[in-house]
């Protein structure tokens, strides 16, 4: 355990990726089996050990220090793992020797619920503070450490000296504690088969276009589609086998059994998953509602049917694609899908625009809501794993902006313990203020003193641990609020939610009285 805590705790603390990767690479190499495979596991989000929740660990250390100053800590720390590793009342000082990875994993493991608060408390009393931040973190998962799962592959890429797509396409038919991949990066051992049906392969990744790069592309080398609101997906049927997977190789079919039933070709399709209702686009919140589900009523099927807006094709049958140029990859995409079922699997249509001004048109005043911006693809690309810079571009059109009264404060969570850093905003109706949105970053640490200060100068009422803050017409704080659309909400007092709402500036130059008004953003919905 004390090599795997240096290490997360190295990878907290170290914030270049080329770092970072070193400190992957050196790990591996010097740690034995199995205890590096259950740490790349770990990393990875490949090892769940059920019998742990946070609530049981919030139990455990009220047993053994003051509820009330471990809530206190807590909010003052900010993170559980690190608040119960640093107020948990152990002295391992004279004790054994701390137990090693594989034996935490596999002892975890094997405890059911009922065992598993007493091998906690038994495991937290044998360790310093770093190693019981890192048991909290391996059994509660979300390490937190900065080294995504793509970003650990690679580290094992680096140490193996391979390209990391070869990994990738490996990694879904191996098991943790990864034996045999180790044994082959090592030179002990051949290569492993690659065991899984259907297998995910690493998708292409666009750049986000800078006014510096549009000056340098030659619009008749590229190719101009939509950019749609859904989320990016991988469907493949090989063999028999149906799966879907999303841009990070998360296997997520169970999720859209309808989508499943409609892959009706053989080969692997990068596109965009969306709810899609007698041909138009629904809004991101109805796809939200079909995310991350283990079982889908029937209900929800019928009401949010799920379809597959297809990019490029990467294999067809059993020819890889990958190497071919873009417009080849695209043409036989049409002909692949042209026998499956039109309301579930379709083409994202090429634009015909002639040139910059015309991309630049199109992505200020796109036909429908639903569409994000541009994807510009050089016509004699091959499908490149990454993001490679050229090839692929995104120019998604420019956030939308209101101007909003700042209405309650909540203070932060960790760092921002000190400080109300959570805001609800709100925009003028007949009735007066009514909330449309919460926010919590874009703005400056700066910024944030001075909307501190605000809230602290100017609270009328308290509500627990939030501030309702004078807003009216004649004193108030206008911000700015960017968002990236809105969605209806039966939720919301306003009948409106908005995307990814951030504060982009501080309007102390505006009265509240001017402030936007309900009607501006229901007219913005519905056009």
């Amino acid at each position: 355990m004390r090599a795997f805590a240096a290490l997360l705790d190295r990878l907290t603390l170290t914030p270049a990726r080329n770092a970072k990767l070193r400190l992957l690479r050196d790990y591996i190499a010097g740690t034995p089996d199995p205890d590096r495979g259950w740490a790349l596991a770990a990393l990875t989000g490949a090892l769940d050990l059920p019998g742990v929740k946070p609530a049981m660990l919030r139990g455990l250390v009220e047993e053994r220090v003051d509820p009330a100053l471990f809530r206190l800590s807590y909010d003052y720390v900010g993170d559980l793992a690190e608040t119960i590793s640093l107020i948990w009342p152990a002295d391992p000082a004279g004790e054994e020797a701390p137990p090693s990875l594989s034996e935490v994993v596999d002892r975890l493991a094997a405890a059911g619920r009922a065992d598993a608060p007493a091998l906690m408390a038994e495991l937290l009393d044998r360790l310093a503070p770093p190693e019981r931040y890192a048991l909290i973190k391996l059994t509660t998962g979300g390490l937190r450490v900065g080294a995504g799962a793509r970003l650990a592959r690679q580290g094992l890429a680096n140490f193996g000296d391979r390209d990391l797509a070869e990994i990738e396409e490996l990694w879904h038919g191996l098991r943790p504690p990864y034996a045999d991949l180790f044994a082959w990066l090592e030179g002990r051992a051949a290569r492993p088969e690659r065991a899984a049906a259907a297998p995910f392969r690493p998708v292409m990744l666009a750049h986000p276009l800078e006014e510096a790069d549009l000056g340098k592309i030659d619009p008749t080398s590229y190719a101009a589609e939509w950019k749609w609101d859904g989320i990016r997906v991988q469907a493949v049927s090989e063999g028999g086998v149906r799966r879907l997977y999303s841009r990070t190789g998360d296997d997520i079919s169970r999720s859209f059994p309808d989508l499943m039933e409609a892959l009706d070709f053989e080969g692997a399709v990068d596109g965009e998953l969306l709810v899609i209702r007698s041909g138009r686009v629904a809004p991101f919140a109805d796809l939200q509602q079909r995310l991350n589900r283990k079982t889908v009523s029937r209900r929800l099927l019928e009401t949010h049917p799920a379809a597959l807006r297809a990019y490029d094709l990467l294999v067809e049958g059993s020819v890889d694609l990958r190497g071919q140029p873009f417009t080849v990859r695209r043409a036989r995409l049409e002909v692949l899908l042209g026998g499956c079922n039109p309301a579930r699997i379709d083409v994202s249509p090429l634009l015909a625009l002639a040139g910059q001004d015309e991309w630049a048109a199109a992505r200020a005043a796109p036909p429908d809501p639903a569409i994000e911006g541009l994807m510009l693809k050089r016509v004699d690309s091959p499908y490149l794993a990454g993001r490679p810079k050229g090839p692929w571009f995104k120019w998604k059109r420019a956030p939308f902006t209101v101007d909003a009264v700042l209405m309650y404060a909540q203070r932060g969570h960790g760092k921002r313990s000190g400080y109300y850093s959570d805001y609800t905003f709100g925009v003028w109706s007949a009735a007066g203020l009514v909330p449309v949105g919460k926010a919590y970053f874009g703005f400056t640490d700066d910024e944030l003193r001075q909307i501190d200060k605000f809230v602290r100068d100017n609270t009328i009422e308290r509500f627990g641990p939030v501030r309702a803050v004078r807003a009216d017409a004649d004193c108030g704080l206008v911000l700015e609020i960017a968002f990236e659309g809105l969605n209806r909400s039966s939720r919301h007092k306003s009948g409106l939610a908005m995307r990814f709402p951030r504060i982009s500036r501080l309007r102390w130059d505006k009265p509240p009285a001017e402030a936007d008004q309900l009607s501006a953003l229901k007219a913005l919905l519905a056009g």
